[in-house]
């Protein structure tokens, strides 16, 4: 009889525990309701994950996805409450996150600054960036047609959580059934291999954070869009939920090995977590606790399937 690799499948189990013992102690969660909550607060995060997918597999990390989020909101909804058209909006703030992705992959590519020391900076000058658009002052007067990316539905499907599947299942082929996947595998397998194999790896990178940086904008709009306003300090923390859910969904931290199909798992179990803590009323400081052990633990199992690995080569 063949065993179950649990290091494939732990993760889907996990997720379904965690909801079998939410459905117990809180019998409104299960409630379809609550369900398209969770798929509606996950969306935001599940758009910005498949970007960090992207930077992971290359054995980078992006720190500035908060950031962002935080000044895409406050930018667009100064662009929407001055009247510019909403297309115009979308491709500005798209563009803007492009500018980030590149400004990051310049120094990391050219200059050769550490990934996750680039993006940090990116993080903290960003967010000031965010506040000195805004003065810390919430923007308001964004156009009732543009809620509809974050408020509205499609049947009984919240919107938000249709442009999550749309963006997942494009990252999906970039992934498996495009060249550009393939590099991205090789490069954060061994870069050097990859280089020598035909693989342009700066043009790759330049890519990869360009596409991280899109995506992160255009999670901040969609946010934007849910609370009606563009806020400076909309984002912060985020980066903890999506790493998270990237590692927890088999993405590994080394690089060059994870599905991003197992990403949609790791992503919906850190929603259904946060959840089920705030139904069972669990203070705001515990959440933060049981998260960062929920990385810890998650990049614990990383390492130790990666010595197994090692062990049977």
């Amino acid at each position: 009889m063949k065993k179950i690799d649990l290091s494939k499948y732990g993760i889907i189990f996990a997720w379904i525990t965690l909801v079998i013992v939410f459905s117990i102690c809180e019998p409104s969660f299960l409630k379809p309701s609550n369900i398209f909550n969770i798929l509606r607060q996950v969306s935001i995060v599940g758009v910005c994950s498949v970007g960090m997918t992207f930077v992971i597999l290359t054995g980078g990390m992006d720190l500035s996805v908060g950031s962002v989020i935080g000044v895409s909101t406050v930018a667009g909804a100064i662009l929407l409450s001055n009247g510019v058209p909403i297309p115009l909006v979308f491709v500005l703030i798209l563009l803007m996150g492009a500018a980030a992705g590149l400004f990051n992959g310049f120094f990391i590519n050219e200059v050769g600054i550490a990934p996750i020391i680039m993006t940090l900076g990116t993080m903290t000058a960003l967010r000031g960036a965010a506040f000195l658009l805004c003065g810390g002052f919430p923007v308001y007067g964004i156009p009732e047609s543009f809620l509809m990316i974050g408020q509205g539905y499609l049947g009984v499907v919240p919107v938000p959580v249709i442009l999550m599947v749309i963006v997942f299942a494009v990252g999906y082929v970039l992934l498996n059934k495009l060249p550009f996947g393939r590099a991205v595998y090789g490069i954060g397998g061994n870069t050097e291999a990859a280089r020598l194999s035909g693989v342009n790896v700066k043009a790759v990178l330049y890519k990869v954070y360009i596409l991280a940086g899109v995506l992160y904008a255009l999670a901040g709009l969609i946010l934007m869009a849910r609370v009606n306003s563009g806020q400076a300090k909309s984002g912060e923390g985020y980066e903890m939920d999506v790493i998270t859910g990237c590692v927890l969904g088999g993405i590994s931290i080394s690089g060059g090995e994870g599905k991003i199909t197992g990403v949609v798992i790791g992503v919906l179990l850190m929603g259904t977590l946060s959840n089920g803590m705030v139904l069972m009323d669990v203070s705001e400081y515990w959440q933060k606790v049981v998260k960062g052990l929920v990385l810890i633990l998650a990049v614990t199992l990383d390492k130790l399937v990666q010595r197994r690995q090692l062990k049977r080569a």
